[in-house]
């Protein structure tokens, strides 16, 4: 297989990027933004903690202990040789990786010696290196980063929410696992996974800002291993449209009351780039700072500027959610149905949609000048099968029609999800 480089442009943002199928068989995005002194790269699968039962050349299902997938992301930093974050020091490059429900991903930002960075990036990720001992190591360090998320009232609100509104689906587990769950964590069960998931063809690299196209693939050509064909899936457990319960409450030492207000949508593939438009256009008219019910909130004392929404969606699962703190959690909420109910009647105001139409464009335009913001947006879109600049395009060219039909197809008020942490003493 040979290397293909397209270069693909955008009139309406006035730039361009390159994207290269490259020889191993890993898709390569690189975006060079001149000017600029930093560089910022990102590599991640498409292995996230909901994938816990899979299998791999059509073999035998799989399952795995729940937190593996962010396990895997914390031992693969590991080498028989050191520590990938120590090789970092002496490049100078910051570093980090995250898992979430969906991806995992590992990446590092520099302004000097980008070169020798991106080398430390692509060796460790293709270079697992999992023992008894090494993993055993590991279960204390995770069990604290779980213990201390139990403690994380931000954490707590959300994992109530999602348990009171799936019933099978994984996401409603914590990405970390648990103590008990992570115990059960072998370096042959790593391995399972890794030889599953961290396939190049299941994987994508976006490198952007001082860079240029040769510089990435000299690197590249130099570093990847060419990759088998992928031939993992996952596996999950059918999913009711119904909500498990409408109300969840946990007690907690908090100063201010925090609610999760979580409306469960059909989840029957990933929203591509119009019908993504459109539903961030909606979101943006109904509950931005500029949107009518925000103001009633405000104006009612029932949020502050800690209120917040976003379209939650991944492999199977699908949802919109508010949420901030609130001294009347249960005012705020009705108050969000009722205003749904209300512009589900009533239809969408002209004014209303120019502005949030403007709103969600300026946002996705302004965030091209953001290096590591494009990295992380291209790769995002990549693994739910869409493009930047056709997103771009869609949310031109999305019409009012268009938002007051999504709007009827989302947010059923009867099928939604009120998770509210209060403190003890209330």
């Amino acid at each position: 297989m040979n290397t293909v480089i397209k270069e693909v442009k955008s009139p309406r943002a006035g730039d361009s990027y390159y994207q290269i199928k490259h020889s191993s068989g890993l898709n390569i995005y690189v975006y060079p933004k001149q000017g600029y002194r930093s560089a910022y790269a990102i590599i991640g699968a498409k292995y996230g903690s909901v994938n816990t039962c899979f299998s791999k050349n059509g073999g035998e299902r799989i399952t795995v202990p729940d937190g593996i997938a962010h396990y895997l992301e914390h031992k693969l930093f590991e080498s028989a040789e050191g520590d990938a974050f120590t090789r970092y020091a002496e490049t100078g490059a910051s570093a980090n990786a995250y898992t979430s429900f969906e991806k995992t991903c590992y990446l590092f930002s520099c302004t000097d010696k980008f070169d020798e960075s991106f080398e430390i990036l692509l060796d460790f990720v293709q270079d697992p290196y999992f023992t008894a001992e090494t993993v055993a190591k590991e279960q204390g360090i995770i069990g604290q980063e779980i213990k201390m998320y139990d403690d994380s009232p931000d954490w707590r609100v959300m994992f109530n929410m999602l348990g009171g509104m799936y019933h099978n689906h994984p996401v409603k587990i914590d990405i970390a696992g648990t103590v008990e769950t992570i115990a059960d964590i072998t370096a042959e069960k790593l391995y399972d996974c890794y030889n599953t998931f961290y396939n190049l063809n299941n994987m994508v690299l976006c490198v952007s800002g001082n860079v240029t196209v040769e510089q990435v693939l000299k690197t590249c050509d130099k570093m990847l291993k060419p990759g088998e064909p992928f031939t993992g899936e996952s596996y999950f457990e059918d999913e009711p449209y119904e909500i498990v319960t409408p109300y969840v409450e946990q007690s907690f030492p908090v100063s201010m009351p925090l609610f999760n207000l979580g409306f469960k949508e059909r989840a029957d593939a990933p929203l591509r780039e119009h019908a993504l438009a459109c539903t961030d256009i909606l979101l943006s008219l109904l509950a931005s700072p500029t949107s009518a019910l925000y103001r009633d909130l405000m104006d009612n004392n029932l949020i502050n500027s800690t209120f917040s929404y976003e379209l939650f969606e991944g492999p199977g699962y699908c949802s919109v959610i508010f949420g901030g703190e609130s001294r009347a959690p249960k005012q705020a909420a009705e108050m969000i149905k009722q205003y749904i109910t209300r512009i589900k009647e009533s239809g969408i105001a002209d004014e209303d949609f120019a502005i949030a139409q403007k709103a969600v464009y300026g946002d996705i335009i302004s965030s091209l000048n953001s290096v590591s913001a494009i990295s992380n947006m291209i790769a995002d879109y990549y693994f739910n099968g869409n493009e930047l600049f056709a997103y771009i395009d869609a949310v031109a060219a999305v019409t009012k029609a268009e938002v007051e039909q999504r709007l009827s197809q989302m947010l059923d008020v009867c099928n939604c999800t009120l998770s509210v942490v209060r403190n003890t003493e209330e």
